[in-house]
């Protein structure tokens, strides 16, 4: 059984991370959202710089199918959002207001409140690298950035759970624990 898909069109060093903590991923073409060939998962991937097209074609796709990824997180799949990685961009297709600033830098990450997701690197002291941020959201920012600007939002939808996130680093191994531990299986 899949337990990730990592929304993309080429090959990925993301990839391996999955495998390297014991999760079976299978990369899909935005083509394939909504169709009922795909198997059900935990957890869907948008990687950084899916609305850039120097990186990738996928973006109309993924705008096409606002209501499968709606259906998927209401019915407790947990989505997970990269940056944009383009001046700005408003997320019309998620359930959620959410519109991303591109600002790359160093940045320390401040907690807002408690959420598991915050662990997303595994030292909370570390300097991260983050692409942008989110200048505004209906959802709940748990991470700003050295600047106060929001770069990690969770946002409750049905039994599901929308992460965007502007960290430029591979998730923790807690973190991907924590996105499985919170996750049920669901079809996109």
């Amino acid at each position: 059984m899949t337990d990730v898909m990592l929304l993309w069109d080429t090959p990925l060093l993301f990839e391996k991370l999955f495998e390297e903590n014991g999760l079976k991923c299978q990369r899909i073409l935005s083509t394939a959202l909504g169709t009922p060939f795909l198997p059900s998962c935990k957890c869907v991937i948008v990687p950084t710089g899916f609305a850039n097209p120097a990186y990738t074609k996928i973006l109309p796709g993924i705008e096409r199918n606002g209501k499968a990824f709606e259906k998927f997180v209401n019915a407790g799949g947990v989505l997970v959002v990269f940056g944009a990685l383009v001046t700005t961009y408003d997320h019309d297709w998620l359930p959620m207001k959410l519109t991303y600033t591109e600002k790359h830098g160093e940045t320390s990450l401040h907690r807002v409140g408690e959420h598991g997701a915050q662990c997303i690197v595994s030292d909370p002291e570390m300097v991260v690298e983050c692409d942008g941020y989110f200048s505004s959201t209906d959802g709940n920012v748990i991470l700003n950035n050295d600047d106060g600007q929001a770069v990690m939002v969770v946002k409750k939808v049905g039994e599901g759970l929308i992460i965007a996130t502007t960290v430029h680093e591979f998730p923790s191994p807690d973190f991907l624990g924590c996105v499985m531990d919170n996750a049920r299986r669901s079809k996109l």
